[in-house]
């Protein structure tokens, strides 16, 4: 089993950068066993086709334009990932879509391909997250984990 957990945006961008700092938290919150990454992918794109060749379980997280209350928590399973990052606006979604777009071409899409994502309230240059992301941050983590329990993978708590 590989799995990867990939964290996605940008810290200038107050809530954009919800999916980089959810993977710092899992981070120092967890141990992760063999066969488990967490990459903090920032902005970079198509530069993270080496960590998804390997995934067999993707797991992303991000901020996403869903046209919901900011803070809101949801989940895209599969092809539901591809094409909301279509019709929908994020700083780096063009990256996404290319990313797993090649992924599949290549032969190397994920047997598995979740996406938990947050509604952001404000997409600005600011490094700080806007009150209801904030406040969405411990519900995407426990999320995050009972997505991965799902998948077998059973954290410890870090020391």
């Amino acid at each position: 089993m590989n799995v990867l957990v990939l964290g996605l945006g940008n810290v200038l961008m107050n809530d954009d950068a919800i999916g980089v700092l959810a993977v710092e938290r899992l981070q120092q919150e967890y141990q992760f066993p063999e066969g488990v990454k967490v990459v903090d992918g920032g902005t970079l794109g198509l530069d993270l086709l080496p960590f998804i060749e390997d995934a067999d379980q993707l797991l992303i997280i991000d901020a996403l334009e869903m046209k919901a209350d900011p803070g809101s928590v949801f989940r895209l399973v599969g092809e539901e990932v591809p094409r909301a990052f279509a019709s929908k606006l994020s700083v780096h979604q063009m990256g996404l879509q290319d990313l797993l777009a090649v992924a599949d071409l290549q032969g190397y899409a994920p047997r598995e391909l979740i996406f938990w994502g947050v509604q952001p309230a404000s997409v600005e240059m600011n490094m700080e997250l806007s009150p209801p992301v904030a406040a969405a941050m411990d519900e995407l983590i426990q999320s995050v984990v009972s997505e991965l329990g799902n998948w077998g993978v059973r954290l410890e708590k870090a020391a």
